[in-house]
This record gives C-alpha cells, sequence and structure tokens, in this order.
C-alpha cells in the first residue's frame, strides 16, 4: 500500500523577522517539528515551504507554483503578520493575500491562520503599503481559525500543532460524511426515489426536521425547530420540493411560505423569524431561488449546501438544501449550511434579519386581525 502522507503547506512572508530570527528561518522549525510527528509509528505529514521548493517550468513564476502548491495541499497553514507579501510588478495583490484568496475561495475548510500580530515596520513604497492594508482589510472580513495571536517561536509552534490537529479532525469528518453519501440509484435514496410526491415530502421534511433538531437544544414542533444563531433563538420552517424545481406540481407543493409568515405571530413573541428551510431533492439555482422570492433586488448566496436568500426590505430568509435524496444527504446539506454560516460569520446578519422579520409578520398578523 503506497505511504500517502497528509500534506501541509506553510505560508508566509520570507524575510520578516519573527522573534529575532526571519520567518523562513522559523517556518524550516516548524517544517522539522511537523515531519517529526508519527501517527502510530509511522511518519504521517509532509511539509511545503517555497525555501525547499525545486526548480520549477520557467514558464511559471513564483504566484503560479504557490498558488498551485494551495490546491495541492491537504492543509494550508497561514502564519500571517498583516504583510502581504511580494507581488508581480503593476500587481496590487501580494502574493500571501493571494495564497490565502485562493485556499479560501477553492476550499475554505482547509485554510488554518495562526496570526503573528500586525508588523509596525514602516513600508516606503506606496504601492506596498497599499497591498498591506487590502490584506489586512481581508483578514478582517474572514473568521479563519486563530486564536489570539501569538508573540514567540514557541508559542507559534505550539498554535500550528492545535491547527493542524483542528484540521486533520474536521477533514476527516467532512470526507467520513462525503463517503455516507453512497449512489443515488441504490439503499434508501432508491426508495425515497419510489415513493409518490407526499410521502417523498413527508420523508424529506422529518428527516430535515430531526437533523436542525438535533443540533444542540433545538425545539422540534411538527416542521417547526427553535434553534439558538449568535446567541437567539430563531424558528427555521421546514418545507421540502420533492422532485426537480422545474416540476411545477412539486414546486407548488410549497409555494412562498414566507407569504403566510404572520399567521406565526402567536410563535413568534419570544423567539426570531421565521427563516425558511427547503430540502430539494435535486439541485436548485440561483434564478429559481429569485423567482420563489418574487423579485431580483436580494442577497443570493450560492454554496456547496444549496441557495441562501435574504430580502434586504421584508428581510424573508429561505434556503434551499439540494439534494436531499435520503436520509444523510439530508442531513449532510444541512451540516454544510451551519458549516458556512459558522465559516462566513453570517450568524449575526441571520438572527439580525430574522429578529426584524418577526416584528413585522407581527405588525401583518395585527392589520390582518383588524380587518377581519
Amino acid at each position: 500500500m503506497p505511504d500517502k502522507k497528509i500534506r501541509i503547506m506553510l505560508s508566509s512572508r520570507c524575510n520578516d523577522d519573527f522573534d529575532g530570527a526571519s520567518l523562513s528561518t522559523f517556518r524550516k522549525k516548524a517544517k522539522d517539528l511537523i515531519e517529526s510527528e508519527k501517527l502510530f509509528g509511522k511518519l504521517a505529514f509532509e511539509v511545503w515551504t517555497n525555501e525547499d521548493a525545486p526548480p520549477d517550468d520557467t514558464a511559471q513564476d513564483s504566484l503560479d507554483v504557490c498558488l498551485e502548491q494551495v490546491d495541492a495541499a491537504d492543509l494550508v497553514i497561514v502564519l500571517s503578520n498583516g504583510n502581504a507579501g511580494w507581488a508581480p510588478s503593476g500587481a496590487d495583490i501580494g502574493i500571501c493575500h493571494a495564497e490565502l484568496m485562493r485556499g479560501v475561495t477553492t476550499a475554505a475548510g482547509k485554510v488554518r491562520l495562526v496570526s503573528l500580530g500586525t508588523t509596525k515596520t514602516v513600508v516606503s513604497d506606496p504601492a506596498q503599503d497599499s497591498r498591506n492594508r487590502k490584506f489586512q482589510a481581508f483578514l478582517d472580513t474572514q473568521n479563519f481559525f486563530r486564536g489570539g495571536s501569538v508573540k514567540t517561536a514557541d508559542d507559534a509552534l505550539k498554535r500550528i500543532q492545535e491547527a493542524i490537529y483542528d484540521g486533520v479532525q474536521s477533514l476527516l469528518k467532512l470526507g467520513v460524511r462525503e463517503a455516507r453519501k453512497g449512489k443515488f440509484h441504490t439503499g434508501e435514496a432508491l426508495h425515497w426515489s419510489s415513493l409518490n410526491f407526499r410521502d417523498r415530502q413527508s420523508r424529506m421534511v422529518d428527516a430535515l426536521s430531526s437533523s436542525l433538531a438535533d443540533r444542540g437544544n433545538g425545539i422540534i414542533s411538527e416542521n417547526r425547530v427553535v434553534l439558538e444563531i449568535a446567541g437567539k433563538p430563531v424558528l427555521f420552517v421546514v418545507h421540502a420540493i420533492p422532485a426537480a424545481l422545474t416540476v411545477a406540481a412539486a414546486r407548488e407543493m410549497v409555494g412562498r411560505p414566507f407569504l403566510r409568515d404572520f399567521e406565526l405571530a402567536p410563535q413568534l413573541a419570544d423567539v426570531s423569524g421565521p427563516i425558511h428551510v427547503i430540502a430539494c431533492q435535486k439541485t436548485a439555482t440561483e434564478t429559481q431561488a429569485l423567482a420563489m422570492l418574487g423579485f431580483p433586488d436580494a442577497t443570493v448566496i450560492a454554496a456547496p449546501f444549496g441557495i441562501y436568500v435574504a430580502d434586504p426590505i421584508q428581510n424573508v430568509q429561505f434556503l434551499f438544501l439540494q439534494n436531499c435524496r435520503d436520509q444523510t444527504m439530508t442531513r449532510f446539506s444541512a451540516q454544510r449550511f451551519f458549516d458556512w454560516l459558522a465559516q462566513s460569520s453570517e450568524g449575526a446578519s441571520l438572527a439580525r434579519r430574522a429578529s426584524s422579520r418577526a416584528r413585522i409578520a407581527a405588525a401583518i398578523a395585527v392589520e390582518q386581525s383588524e380587518t377581519v
């Protein structure tokens, strides 16, 4: 059996000082430490740094080589001091910034950041100063694994070990969930496909409701689950479209459920929301999501779990969770949504919109009662 090691990329500036030595010197020490670690008596890791890279094809510059290594790595550990790094002539994104962006946009789950603080070095080159400011602004918008800033080499080594431990655990669990998904033409997915629309919809709603309720102290009542998001209780209402969204008969079984939010006003006295979570047997598109909302001026996020929509005026929020073909796939889609919520730091915004939506629903309920 081939010896396949976990490939780790260490990304950082090279010549900047850290704890009395260059970051290149520190990376060599970190590389030696990581590669000496064993799992059941066998070496488990290999580390790539640009100092050890062999000469590459002359058709590629340093940026191309480093970005390819980001793609090839199983884990990317970014050691950041706020400097964006070298950039080709005329470019406004440094190499450290580019490596981090590449990791985040292609596989955010494998990126871990160790903050070395922000360097106080005075930069005489205006272009470099601009690149550094862009990089620091980018870091401020992200929610990376980092803990607090470290100031010594020993503390940084400990933080790198923590980051690798966290990364290996997280990616292993993600891989197991992927492996469990199976195929659509056998097992439970086949059984669900053999059901009529109504029965399949019921299975999908039950599976998704149970998945949400299993998260912490979720409270379930029929197809309604209350979860804590950013410290606030939020009501999630579960629906299901039991075929492709292009099938009108299946789509109309859900309709536009947010138009009846005012009927939930009594339940919204102590919680925010609702947020409508729609399990889709197949895929979903941004166009289909906007068609359900009814107008195009909205926040629409296409992500691995499906589509998230937020209306900035009425604060309607709903999710399309795609490929909910059996219990495992349905739970996996829900898990990916909450993974995205944590990685993107959107939980506070989601909870804020849900609070606004609850007030709007209550106001509409009062108007409805006065017109009856």
